[in-house]
Parts: structure tokens; C-alpha cells; sequence
């Protein structure tokens, strides 16, 4: 195994990275098999993005605060963990948007990709799925789609449901939903593309982000699985994604 270690700016996370470096023998960045992140969420999904087209591994080890997508910071015995981890699969969103002034951007999520509104008034936006209307005009602060991955981060926290992994689907979730005002969301095959239709659009500004990608002012927004792109994450056994997930859904 060639491994490579990355560390986010933090002290705690450079400090972990002078402490690994100095026990395993550490592969440039570019040519690792596996890489070994350190810091929180937010760096693991960075670190994720950089590498989405390379055949590579990565192994987070929390630094941060958080640390869903993270294994635990231990120094000793990284390769016996790194042999004996669990891998998971995840196959990131695409978003492709076009805005008000006819610019064009592709982007991918990793956990979800969200609408909102960028001004004091509500948007407006009609759904579609596979081509066929599903939702004449959603009036709201905004909707989002989330992988499973991503279905404990903002998704949960709009009320969307948590998708245990390998569960196929995709969530569909209103935020701030104010018509249809019982309108509680969607859950979706995997293989659906989603179509959002902005309405007012100059008048009621829509920001879309996939992830760390925004478009300001969007008029029209696809989104869709995809599968040519297959982001492989290691766990150590006794706690991994699947276990985080379902462990989720029995938190009070």
C-alpha cells in the first residue's frame, strides 16, 4: 500500500500529520493508493472532491469536531486498521445548471444539492422527474436533493428522512416549505433525474450549490446520480458508515 497523508490548517490536525509522518513511510499526494486525511468533515469532503476522478482510497481520521466521514485519530497500528478497514462506495450527484445570463456550469455533490433564495422573497420552483411535472410551483425558502451519504447533514436538519447506504434512493426535501404547505418531500430511485424550473427568476432570485460549487441566479437545474464516478471510503469495522447512519435514526 502506497499512503499518502493530507491535514487540513489546524494545529490539531498538523500536529497528527508530524506524528504519522514520523512512524510510516509517507507517498506523495498524486501517487498514493489510499489517502489518509486529516482534519474534520469539511476538509474529508475537499480532499474528496480533489481526487473524485482518481482510482483512490480514502481514510479519514478525525481532527476536527464532528467527524462522520472520519475514523478515530490513533497513531499506532494505522496499517493493520487501513487492511482490516470496511469500504464503501458512493456515487456523488451532478448538478448542471444554467442561469439568468445563459451561463452554463457542471458540479458535483457528494452530499446534496441545494436551491435557495437569495433575496427577502420566497422562490418559486416547479419539480420535475424523469421529465414528467411532479410539483406544478413549490413556494418556499428553497429544496435540496441528498445522497444517503448526505442524508445526515442538511437534509436531516430540514426534516429530511436519513437513507441508510446502498439504499437506492435519493431525498427530496422542501425547506421552509410554505405551499403546498403539507408537502413533506420525496424519496426517489437512484437512477432519476431531477428538474428544477425556476418561476420569477429575476424577481425571485434562486442561488444553487452542489457542495462547495454555487450559481448565482439560476433558471433551470438538473440533477441526477452520477454513476461513471465511484468514491471509495474506508471505516474501521467496528463503526462504520452503514452503523453511523442507522445509529442516527436512534438518537433523541
Amino acid at each position: 500500500m502506497k499512503i499518502g497523508f493530507v491535514a487540513d490548517k489546524s494545529d490539531v490536525a498538523q500536529t497528527a500529520l508530524k506524528t504519522l509522518i514520523s512512524q510510516y513511510t509517507a507517498t506523495p499526494e498524486m501517487e498514493a493508493d489510499i489517502l489518509v486525511v486529516l482534519g474534520g468533515d469539511g476538509f474529508m469532503l475537499e480532499t474528496m472532491h480533489r481526487h473524485m476522478f482518481r482510482d483512490v482510497a480514502f481514510y479519514g481520521m478525525n481532527c476536527g469536531s464532528i467527524g462522520f466521514l472520519l475514523n478515530a485519530f490513533k497513531p499506532d497500528h494505522l496499517m493493520q486498521r487501513l487492511e482490516e478497514a470496511k469500504a464503501v462506495r458512493l456515487n456523488p450527484l451532478t448538478m448542471e445548471a444554467l442561469n439568468t445570463k445563459g451561463y452554463y456550469t457542471i458540479a458535483h455533490a457528494i452530499n446534496e444539492v441545494s436551491l435557495f433564495r437569495e433575496t427577502r422573497q420566497a422562490a418559486k420552483i416547479g419539480i420535475y422527474v424523469d421529465g414528467v411535472k411532479r410539483l406544478e410551483e413549490l413556494t418556499c425558502d428553497g429544496v435540496l436533493a441528498a445522497t444517503p451519504a448526505g442524508s445526515t447533514a442538511y437534509n436531516l436538519s430540514a426534516h429530511g428522512p436519513i437513507l441508510p447506504m446502498g439504499c437506492g434512493l435519493i431525498a427530496l426535501t422542501p425547506i421552509s416549505p410554505f405551499r403546498p404547505r403539507r408537502w413533506k418531500g420525496a424519496l426517489l430511485p437512484h437512477a432519476s433525474k431531477i428538474t428544477f424550473e425556476i418561476h420569477e427568476a429575476d424577481k425571485r432570485p434562486v442561488l444553487a450549490a452542489a457542495d462547495f460549487t454555487e450559481m448565482r441566479d439560476v433558471v433551470k437545474v438538473e440533477v441526477y446520480t452520477n454513476h461513471k464516478i465511484s468514491l471509495k471510503i474506508l471505516f474501521d469495522s467496528e463503526y462504520h458508515l452503514e452503523e453511523r447512519i442507522l445509529n442516527e435514526q436512534f438518537m433523541v
